[in-house]
């Protein structure tokens, strides 16, 4: 799969770049953090062409949508705007900023653009309400139809400048889509656009995993009428099929180098955990118990492995260094955990564990403390995922037949649904993607 953009070109506009701004006005994972306030007015027409697409409207909007998906921004009204759109331009100097601060505003967003009905070039300005600055501005050119790809990117940069990282709109979230009997692997944008149809095997196929560099994925299929482990490259969709014993060959995430991926297979009796070289294409066992030992997960750092078993007579989490040993209980609340998943920042595992009737996600920290609950769904959430940046899981939402995809920031806080059945009938097992190149 092939995620540039083809003509589409990005350079940064000189002359309203500030390369010497460094501040990074807030620490978003504080408990203190609040969202920052932004106003983004309409677009305005540089050119001498009438706006026939609307495109004034379209970018605020797009922007608004953009930003307030992540969480950090209060998007003020436009009702409460006291500007002069008239009179107003793009320059600090053409802007009054006691109207703006006025209205609460901390920042402001302002944009230009001009278009011929195909090619478009669009300025962006982010400016600081309160001191009155300039703090960042690029310049754009491409097709009207990547309009929202400019958006994004600048919405990257906006983020940048605020929180100290670009946030996660270059990246995708795999996920298996159920319709029938069948099921297939889906990709989406993390704002919930751009659904894609990534297997077509009239078979039951699931556990999507990307692989570090987002070229490769990894997943699970009943088309030869075994659970077998495949691997398909993302830009030519060949598939090869690595794994075919008898029984289980359950894909696994890819270790932190992209070298190994784990496997859960049963070809010994019952489930264990095994390490596949991907180049090599030898494994290597890493539990030996007669218990189950399923859903593994790398840390960060690549030198240990969480992982579920019922060995304590139960399903719990249990973590181990990446040759097995060192082997040791995480979890002890709840009689079944399992669905572990590791912050690529390090610190914490995301998990699903049963209370009430329903499973819900759980965070705890890598040695066992700070066990809090993070969802309180009705209908229950599952099998959760990390974005890159640590700052999102992602997870099934909802009871199978009608689940679909939730999104929420780490702290619990900004719950959004991922809820697009045109293609399918349930969304299950979501797979965050590594950063991309969308843009």
């Amino acid at each position: 799969m092939n995620y540039r953009l083809g003509f589409f070109v990005l350079l940064i506009c000189i002359g309203i770049c500030i390369p010497a701004w460094g501040k990074v006005y807030i620490d978003i994972d504080s408990p203190a953090f609040q969202k920052f306030p932004t106003a983004i007015p309409d677009f305005k027409n540089l050119g001498s062409g009438k706006d026939g697409e609307n495109l004034s409207r379209s970018f605020s909007e797009e922007m608004n949508r953009s930003l307030e998906i992540t969480g950090f921004f209060r998007i003020i009204d436009r009702g409460a705007f006291l500007e002069n759109k008239n009179r107003a331009g793009l320059e600090g100097g053409d802007i009054h900023f006691p109207d703006w601060r006025a209205i609460g505003a901390d920042f402001l967003i302002k944009g230009g653009f001009e278009s011929d009905g195909k090619a478009l070039s669009v300025e962006f300005r982010l400016y600081d309400v309160v001191e009155g600055k300039l703090i960042t501005g690029k310049k754009y050119w491409g097709t009207v139809d990547e309009r929202k790809k400019m958006v994004l990117k600048f919405a990257g940069e906006v983020l940048l400048k605020l929180t100290g990282e670009r946030g996660v709109f270059n990246t995708r979230i795999a996920f298996v889509g159920k319709k029938g009997d069948e099921s297939e692997i889906y990709t989406v944008d993390f704002d919930g656009s751009g659904m894609m149809k990534l297997t077509n095997y009239q078979a039951l196929t699931l556990l999507p995993n990307w692989s570090p560099d987002g070229k490769k994925m990894s997943f699970t299929s009943y088309m030869n009428r075994n659970p077998d482990f495949y691997l398909m490259n993302m830009d030519s969709r060949k598939v090869e099929r690595l794994s075919s014993y008898k029984g289980l060959n359950l894909s696994g995430p890819w270790s932190p180098d992209g070298q190994k991926v784990l496997l859960v297979l049963s070809k010994d009796g019952n489930e264990e955990i095994y390490s596949f070289d991907v180049s090599e294409r030898t494994l290597r066992r890493l539990t030996w118990d007669r218990s189950i030992d399923v859903s593994p997960t790398w840390s960060p750092n690549g030198r240990e492995i969480a992982f579920v078993s019922n060995r304590s007579g139960s399903p719990q989490v249990f973590t181990m260094d990446i040759d097995g040993k060192n082997l040791r209980r995480l979890t002890f609340e709840g009689s079944y955990n399992t669905s572990p998943s590791w912050s690529p920042r390090g610190g914490k595992i995301a998990y699903e564990g049963a209370t009430n009737g329903r499973f819900q996600i759980f965070l705890i920290n890598e040695d066992g403390s700070n066990f809090m609950q993070l969802t309180f769904e009705d209908g229950g959430c599952e099998a959760p995922t990390w974005s890159p940046d640590g700052r999102y899981l992602a997870f099934t939402a909802g009871q199978k037949g009608t689940s679909r995809i939730g999104i929420v920031n780490a702290n619990g806080l900004n719950l959004r649904l991922i809820d697009d059945m045109k293609e399918v009938s349930s969304f299950e097992d979501p797979e965050w993607s590594p950063y991309l190149d969308l843009y």
